[in-house]
């Protein structure tokens, strides 16, 4: 069994077998139809399905114009994706600390503010959500625009409110990659509230396109006119792939009532086992857990129980190495230790199979393995 994977059954695959055999392979009515139930489900004004959670990052980032000189501020602890789309744009990543559940903290944002910050972005990791409303409060002090990236966090709460919502944030981010809540095989959204935000973003998904005789900058030639107005991107995604969105969609609050369900069983399982730390919601939260994550004494052990679980087949993951560690960051001069807490934190996670067609045959296997390793 692996760490985590799509739940993908005959419905679905109907639905998607529908719409191959339908006029529209791409940008049509689905998309629309899939971007309609998204933002319904989690309360936003508008939402843009892209080609993957990377796209969305992209798109975020050019439709506020975050340019080279401009800084970035964003989690070491998550996946490259939410620093990259930085450098896309020629800006710099800054990487801020995180605290004992893997989330940026308010308050090391704080330190790492400057006259070059434009964009902040927190990564709501494996379900759990960071301190918005006081990440919030650093935005508007410092003038900064807030992407959350909730990849991880689809049917997420916090305070009462939907992650996705965009209450705290000016866009948010989803990734519908197939271990994620659902799935569209790759695919993405970006949420907002922000009429002129969400104009802007459908206008660079198609290669910064515009068709609206209303927005031209010159005379149309015809009905078969259109203006590249900006320099934008395909990142566009196909109608089966939202039929399978969806689809997908309307299963959510059972695959999540399903992680929970197992993620309960974990808790009780290690909550006493002196051998573990266990990752949990704070007050005023809900954690939809994408991932579930243990931590263990040190990274000698951490490396032993992999193993020990990869010889019984049980696969697991470890989320994340920090980002500034990898050899590419590197390069660009970035130095270890700038993040001691996240490293720290890597030193000793690693993720543990969670996906609600996980049996309870396996459950039991993945309880009674980790038992024995340290029982041993």
């Amino acid at each position: 069994m692996n760490y985590g994977k799509q739940s993908v059954d005959e419905k679905d695959i109907q639905e998607v077998i529908s719409v191959l055999k339908s006029n529209y392979l791409t940008t049509g009515p689905n998309v629309l139809k899939f971007e309609g139930e998204v933002a319904d489900f989690v309360g936003s004004k508008y939402a843009v399905v892209v080609s993957s959670g990377t796209a969305a990052l992209h798109l975020a980032c050019l439709a506020v114009d975050l340019k080279e000189g401009d800084e970035l501020i964003t989690s070491p602890i998550t996946f490259v994706a939410s620093a990259n789309c930085a450098l896309y744009c020629g800006a710099k990543p800054i990487f801020s600390d995180v605290n004992k559940n893997g989330l940026i903290r308010p308050e090391e944002i704080k330190k790492k503010v400057s006259s070059k910050t434009k964009v902040l972005i927190p990564v709501h990791y494996s379900g759990l959500s960071c301190d918005l409303e006081n990440i919030s409060k650093v935005a508007k002090e410092n003038n900064l625009i807030l992407i959350e990236d909730s990849c991880h966090a689809l049917g997420a709460k916090y305070k009462n409110s939907k992650i996705g919502d965009c209450k705290y944030s000016d866009m948010c981010i989803f990734s519908f990659h197939p271990v994620k809540h659902i799935t569209t095989g790759e695919g993405g959204m970006i949420t907002t509230n922000s009429k002129e935000l969400y104009n802007k973003l459908i206008m660079l998904r198609s290669h910064g396109i515009v068709k609206n005789d209303e927005k031209y900058v010159n005379d149309s030639h015809g009905p078969w006119y259109y203006e590249m107005q900006e320099l934008g991107f395909n990142y566009r995604i196909t109608d089966f792939q939202c039929a399978l969105g969806s689809s997908q969609l309307k299963k959510i609050d059972k695959f999540i009532s399903k992680r929970r369900e197992i993620a309960k069983k974990y808790n009780e399982a290690f909550e006493k086992n002196s051998n573990i730390k266990i990752l949990k919601e704070s007050e005023n939260t809900f954690n939809p857990y994408h991932l579930y994550v243990i931590k263990v004494k040190d990274s000698e052990t951490r490396l032993n129980l992999f193993n020990y679980l990869s010889a019984r087949e049980i696969f697991c993951q470890v989320h994340y190495i920090p980002v500034y560690l990898q050899p590419y960051y590197q390069k660009l001069g970035y130095a270890q230790d700038i993040c001691p807490v996240a490293e720290e934190f890597y030193s000793k996670i690693i993720s543990i199979p969670m996906y609600p067609d996980l049996t309870e045959e396996e459950q039991k296997k993945v309880i009674k393995s980790i038992g024995e390793f340290f029982g041993r």
